[in-house]
């Protein structure tokens, strides 16, 4: 699958460990030296506003989208190659998925979370067929990925669809996930 937009899923704060930082700035590297543009909230602040400086000072492209109301609470980033100014949260996550080719999830709060597990709901439900990942950035989701796993042996999540999920601590192992991934082909009500 050839990657030419990818959204990525980051804190609007940048969390109490610099290991975040610099994954953020290593995976803006591995966007550039890929020719792969970033989608993202729009803001400037924490990971998020790490990451986009990164991939700009890298030469690379970066396209915002944020909410009007959070121009001034999560600091609009004024120097992007794009920034769309949307009128609501369901604006900003329609057009940040139109926008891109796959989604990944940095570490981050509960706005990282419920994004990426509504972009594995969409394709779940085959509203798209794009790679959703997780950058596992010193084991951050590994609870998450026992909860998901947890939710397949109760029987309330496909192995199929369990699979969407990837995940890597390596921008561009993760990366390499992305140009192989091919969505479930099972119905999720299918017997």
């Amino acid at each position: 699958m050839t990657m030419r937009r990818i959204c990525v899923y980051c804190g609007s704060s940048a969390g109490d460990n610099s290991a975040y930082a610099d994954a953020a700035r290593d995976l803006a590297r591995v966007l550039v030296e890929n020719d792969i543009e970033l989608v993202y909230g729009g803001a400037s602040k924490g990971t998020m506003g790490i990451l986009a400086d990164a991939v700009l000072e890298h030469g690379g492209a970066v396209h915002g989208v944020i909410p009007k109301i959070l121009l001034e609470k999560e600091i609009a980033h004024t120097n992007l190659t794009e920034l769309h100014v949307v009128t609501s949260m369901h604006a900003r996550k329609s057009m940040m998925a139109a926008l891109s080719d796959g989604f990944i999830a940095m570490p981050g709060g509960f706005g990282t979370l419920e994004e990426l597990i509504e972009m594995l709901t969409w394709g779940q439900l085959k509203f798209h067929n794009k790679p959703c990942g997780l950058l596992n950035v010193l084991g951050y989701f590994d609870k998450l990925l026992e909860y998901l796993d947890h939710t397949h042996t109760e029987g309330f999540l496909r192995a199929e669809n369990r699979a969407m999920l990837l995940c890597d601590d390596d921008s561009a192992g993760l990366l390499n996930q992305f140009e192989r991934y091919s969505a479930p082909h099972v119905e999720k009500w299918a017997d």
